[in-house]
């Protein structure tokens, strides 16, 4: 069966490369997060897959790249209108494949993907550009050429919206692309390569190998061929790339984890910082910018956690189909399980469990309720990623104490700030190490601006010119003002 229907879309269960549906000796088996339904097979590719989409992304590459950025920018307009078009199927094929709210994928994440192809599209003709400048009477050239065949890597927790941060700056570069979507949420990759051909862009500018990242991951990452790789997901899977890329000296991009903190002074807005904490249990915690650690001035700690409890007690968790629910399912057994043991682990160890701390029993399946702990300095579940709707909360008498925890872990991806003070807030946030720092409000997200992690949480940067600086060839051209004959 080289189909599957979801939700009354068709969503073929081939790689696409080359413009083709390619089938696998072997599959894979998807099922839904949602009911534990089985979804269908899906082709699992590896090394031989690889080798055709990179021979068929390195074969497109020229047409694609002298298009330049204006025949560029026109199909990628046309895949933006596509993606419009198609919002409510994308929007119920990812609900079915990764559990998260219809709601949210109907009025904000489909969207952000035609947005986001929109924005890369229009930057590189309209933005990319840097001022001449002299040097000694000779004239410097900033120009971005496209690189050459780039593997993007992408998670599971908003998979296309992801996968289009990539995407986008990649083939608006003039790059040509072998996209390796996760392997627990492939549907929304092979129905946008089907946008791609309707769209008109080239055969084997897009390319889709679906599979393990043992076997198509270390396949893709390894290739001679591959220009660029980006990659986002752990910290010990981003090791092993680099180990792979190591070799053939391919420059990467990293979006990794985070342990982020939420801090509360005590001249914030209570009801604001209650409200912008329980924030963080979107996507049923599965959001690696997440202020997970929630750390409170001990004047305000009461106050704080009284507001905060009566706000997520309003949380209502159930089938993510629903318009009223607030929290769906985790993504798959495996990381359920996962979840779990981060808290029976915080449990053995006397960590106090001040709301949750077990799955939902009544609604069974992969629903883990909200949970909230006031965990000792240095425990596990303080430092360590769990990526689910596991929240710590402790205290801090102190700027130099609220700074000292706040950094106190080996990430540095993101942080929230909640303060009535402006200076106050600008104090802090200069001390802080994070890649984006939101005061008094959390997760507004600017293509313009930078995004990534510091210390274990990334490397590079992406958003604006910061993506062409990764997927192009940033170069510079010197002009003499000698030696002409005109």
């Amino acid at each position: 069966m080289t189909f599957i229907e979801v939700a009354g879309a068709k969503v073929d269960t081939r790689h696409y490369i080359g413009g083709q549906r390619v089938a696998s000796a072997e599959t894979f088996t998807n099922t839904s997060p949602v009911d534990g339904s089985f979804l269908g097979e899906i082709a699992r590719g590896g090394q031989t897959e690889v080798d055709l989409a990179v021979a068929a992304a390195n074969r497109a590459f020229k047409g694609w790249a002298a298009l330049g950025p204006v025949g560029r920018g026109e199909l990628l307009m046309k895949l933006a209108d596509l993606v419009e078009a198609n919002i409510e199927t994308l929007a119920q094929l990812e609900t079915m494949d990764n559990g998260s709210l219809l709601r949210s994928h109907r009025r904000g994440v489909m969207p952000r993907v035609a947005m986001n192809i929109r924005f890369f599209a229009d930057w590189a003709i309209n933005h990319l550009a840097h001022e001449k400048f002299e040097t000694r009477g000779h004239t410097n050239n900033i120009s971005w050429d496209p690189s050459g065949v780039c593997a993007l890597i992408t998670p599971w927790n908003a998979p296309l919206m992801l996968a289009t941060w990539k995407i986008g700056p990649a083939l608006a570069a003039g790059d040509t692309v072998v996209l390796k979507p996760a392997e627990w949420t492939p549907l929304s990759a092979s129905f946008f390569a089907d946008l791609t051909k309707q769209a008109g862009i080239p055969d084997g500018v897009f390319n889709v190998v679906q599979g393990y990242g043992r076997e198509a991951g270390a396949a893709l990452v390894a290739h001679t061929d591959i220009a660029r790789i980006s990659f986002t997901g752990s910290v010990p899977t981003a090791k092993v790339i680099a180990k792979a890329a190591a070799d053939n000296l391919t420059p990467l991009s990293f979006e990794l984890g985070g342990k982020s903190p939420l801090l509360v002074f005590e001249d914030a807005d209570l009801d604001l910082a209650a409200e912008l904490a329980v924030e963080q249990y979107d996507n049923a915690g599965q959001v690696c910018l997440s202020g997970t650690r929630i750390l409170v001035h001990e004047s305000v700690a009461e106050a704080f956690a009284e507001k905060f409890r009566e706000r997520a007690s309003k949380i209502k968790q159930g089938d993510p189909r629903d318009e009223t629910t607030d929290i769906g399912p985790q993504i798959h057994q495996v990381h359920f399980d996962r979840i779990k043991g981060f808290v029976d682990r915080a449990k053995a160890e006397g960590q106090t469990i001040v709301m949750g701390g077990e799955p939902n029993d009544e609604l069974g399946g992969l629903f883990f309720r909200p949970t909230l702990i006031q965990p000792s300095a240095g425990a596990e579940i303080v430092t360590q990623e769990v990526f689910g709707p596991v929240l710590c909360m402790q205290t801090f008498n102190s700027d130099e104490q609220a700074l000292e925890m706040a950094n106190g872990t080996e990430f540095g991806l993101a942080a929230v700030v909640v303060s009535g003070i402006r200076e106050h807030a600008d104090k802090i946030t200069k001390e802080l190490v994070a890649g984006t720092i939101w005061v008094n409000c959390f997760f507004v997200r600017d293509l313009r601006a930078p995004f990534g992690g510091s210390r274990k949480s990334g490397i590079g940067r992406e958003g604006g010119n910061w993506s062409f600086d990764f997927y192009a060839d940033v170069k510079n051209t010197v002009v003499s003002p000698n030696g002409w004959k005109e």
